[in-house]
């Protein structure tokens, strides 16, 4: 018995010994590190002090700290940065759909500022500003090298104050200048239109009222119809939509699924990880259903598409998504600003990420391009002529085959095709998808 107490004492003392062994280099080198960063503080402490007392001019201590956090925050990535407490007010009221401002969500890229998209209806969007554009020059100040919250910054203004950008545009040779009019941007989340059966959605923005604008413009324009059982189908046009709130993704996605997966998000650490399912409900009711995205198209745009791609609930129509795949948390610091920080990337329900790749459409349609040297020229071109049929010469022959209600059916079917070929020309994109639409209707019929 004794030999037996000796034998596991003389073990755990081995085991003591061999525990401190281990442990002694990891604790060296934590002590390290600790003392690089205590010597790195120490420095940037010693910077801030010589800046203080020997910059050329007298410098403001508290900008000076705020630039030097923004700084630390931008080297990550291009969606983290600080957010001094003006700006952190003007965020809050963005997502409850009112400021002032163009009308544009932009990022950076290669030193230049660019263009995610410009928002719907507002001085951006009139001007002519298009998804891509890039940025060059604000009021003739180059932006080149700039942080983006200093870009921004150039482009705030008084409303109702003029701006002029320098845009560089694909496919155009030359830069052109841009003069827009500051405004108050009044967001509107979501808005309806019925195009013979088919209901089309334009959603611009994920902010406090999209869901609820979702709900309402649906249930209207399925009454303007006449009714579920007169709508082949519904358009979600997702085009030019920046993003932004995760929650209100994830509850649009589930506007239209009945149960699986939405999107998952996944952090640093596995305990931060996360999984949104659909409940169920369909407030399409099943019906065949197309999303429209293009280079604009970003963020939470793009967890819609994706989850109603990856479900095979929709069929996707357009270009190549935004492809910004990650999440960013908003934290309060004291001082009443606050740090947006990247803390988790996030995976549609087949187990994608988006980041840096995008929603690649189910069939990819391009939307013509605007070319703004090219408009004086199509205004100055000699109209067209207008062309004839048979019907319209004097004296013709009726078509004796037909009764008068066949006549009318006909009437409305060339009305319909007429205003087809008429959204043709104003929106390819959107004419397309409710051809889509009409063709999966007669297919069933």
């Amino acid at each position: 018995m004794k030999k037996f107490v000796m034998a596991a004492i003389g073990g755990t003392v081995a085991g003591v010994v061999l525990t401190t062994q281990l442990a002694a280099p990891l604790i060296a080198q934590e002590n390290s590190r600790n003392a690089n960063v205590y010597e790195q503080l120490d420095l940037f402490g010693d910077i801030f002090e010589r800046v203080r007392a020997q910059y050329v001019e007298e410098v403001d201590s508290k900008k000076l700290i705020e630039a030097a956090i923004n700084g630390m925050l931008t080297s990550l990535d291009p969606h983290s940065n600080y957010l001094a407490a003006k700006d952190f007010d003007d965020m809050q009221v963005q997502t409850r759909g009112e400021f002032g401002g163009l009308g544009i969500e932009v990022t950076q890229e290669e030193g230049f500022v660019k263009v995610v998209s410009p928002m719907d209806d507002t001085p951006a969007d009139e001007a002519g500003i298009e998804a891509g554009d890039f940025i060059t020059h604000v009021n003739g100040e180059s932006v080149l090298g700039l942080q983006l919250d200093a870009a921004v910054d150039l482009m705030r203004g008084p409303v109702g104050s003029e701006i002029i950008i320098t845009v560089v545009r694909e496919g155009v040779a030359e830069p052109f200048d841009v003069s827009i009019i500051r405004d108050t941007i009044k967001l509107t989340a979501v808005r309806s239109r019925v195009l013979g059966e088919t209901v089309v959605l334009r959603v611009t923005t994920f902010n406090d009222q999209t869901y609820s604008g979702l709900q309402e413009n649906l249930k209207t324009a399925v009454e303007e119809a006449g009714g579920m059982e007169n709508v082949n189908g519904f358009v979600i046009d997702l085009r030019n939509n920046p993003g932004g709130l995760l929650t209100q993704a994830i509850r649009v996605s589930d506007a239209f699924l009945d149960k699986g997966e939405i999107v998952s998000t996944r952090g640093r650490e596995a305990v931060d990880s996360e999984r949104f399912n659909a409940k169920p409900g369909d407030l399409a009711e099943g019906k065949p259903m197309v999303v429209l995205v293009n280079g604009g198209s970003a963020s939470a745009s793009e967890i819609v598409a994706g989850a109603l791609q990856d479900h095979r609930r929709a069929i996707v129509v357009g270009t190549k998504s935004f492809g910004k795949g990650s999440v960013q948390t908003v934290i309060p610091l004291r001082g009443e600003g606050a740090m947006r920080l990247t803390t988790a990337r996030y995976y549609t329900p087949s187990g994608r990420s988006i980041q840096a790749l995008g929603v690649m459409p189910d069939i990819v349609v391009n939307q013509p391009r605007r070319d703004p040297t090219a408009q004086t020229a199509a205004t100055e071109a000699p109209p067209a002529r207008p062309q004839t049929s048979e019907a319209d010469l004097r004296g013709t022959l009726s078509n004796d085959s037909m009764s008068a209600d066949e006549r009318k059916l006909l009437d409305e079917e060339r009305a319909r095709t007429e205003e087809a070929a008429k959204l043709r020309d104003e929106d390819y994109q959107l004419a397309y998808a409710v051809d889509i639409l009409r063709g999966l209707a007669a297919v069933a019929q």
